[in-house]
């Protein structure tokens, strides 16, 4: 089991950067996939981005590609979300969460573990 807990989150106006972190409790963090959601007021929780095991393979939802970049440091037990140009559809809560399915996970039945959420507000 891992516990996940997600900081970094805050205001910002549009077109400016934010870095979240999602620290791990466990060392067995570098066996997970993991991924970031999101979830805005009044809608259901969508995908972000995820990342492999080792960091070599990443992938985007559309509305965030090129403009996010997800990350991970397995020696820190901790996942990144490098978030620039952000617009105000971005304000939402950010989550962390982690699964040990195999391949692109991004759906949230996948993930059994997660974090409590990092509210992030875009001004515009």
């Amino acid at each position: 089991q891992v516990q996940l807990v997600e900081s970094g989150g805050g205001l910002v106006q549009a077109g400016g950067s934010l870095r979240l972190s999602c620290a791990a409790s466990e060392r067995t963090f570098k066996n997970f996939r993991m991924t970031w959601f999101r979830q805005a007021p009044g809608k259901e929780r969508e995908f972000v981005a995820h990342i492999s095991r080792s960091g070599g393979s990443t992938y985007y939802a559309d509305s965030v590609k090129g403009r996010f970049t997800i990350s991970r440091d397995n020696a820190k037990n901790t996942l990144y979300l490098q978030m620039n140009s952000l617009k105000p559809e971005d304000t939402a809560v950010y989550y962390c969460a982690a699964t040990s399915s195999i391949g692109v996970v991004t759906t949230t039945a996948q993930h059994a573990y997660w974090g409590q959420g990092t509210q992030v507000t875009v001004s515009s």
